[in-house]
């Protein structure tokens, strides 16, 4: 099978770092404080405190160029392509006459550096494509022609 050929925006690595900054911020701060001014916590809030120290800096620092480097997307009259993962690969295909509806989500990191994400939606439990991280013209002008396409195929998006 011949992987998607559209990569996310490089955005996408700043994006990531960014959440699991933050992630790291919200988790790391409140525990840290409790180690710091609960002698009696101490001896299991260290251990869990450099754990998750620990999966931060790789979340940060390898995580996201390792996504970016692996998440593909395509779509074409026929079908949408979506190729991503982490430690496993999920290759996902839908017809464009299964599409039940198209979004495009920006939440307010992606606005602040201009991305985006496509949600594509089936009627199957399992149907749901997301492209993340694309550029916020080019996920309005994907979703637009998507949503033309759709209209024009017949099929019961069933």
């Amino acid at each position: 099978m011949i992987p998607p050929r559209h990569r996310v925006h490089p955005r996408f690595v700043i994006w990531r770092t960014l959440q699991t900054l933050i992630s790291a911020v919200v988790v790391l701060t409140p525990l840290g404080l409790a180690w710091l001014f609960f002698d009696a916590a101490r001896p299991w809030i260290g251990p869990i405190w450099l754990l998750l120290a620990l999966s931060h800096l790789i979340g940060t620092t390898v995580t996201p160029a390792w996504r970016y480097h692996v998440h593909r997307w395509e779509a074409t009259d026929d079908a949408v392509y979506a190729l991503e993962g982490w430690l496993t690969r999920t290759w996902q295909v839908v017809p464009i006459s299964r599409i039940q509806s198209i979004d495009t989500e920006i939440g307010p990191l992606q606005n602040l550096l201009g991305l985006a994400t496509i949600k594509v939606t089936t009627a199957s439990s399992e149907g749901t494509i997301s492209i993340a991280g694309l550029d916020v013209a080019t996920a309005e002008a994907t979703a637009d022609r998507l949503r033309q396409v759709t209209a024009a195929t017949p099929g019961d998006a069933t």
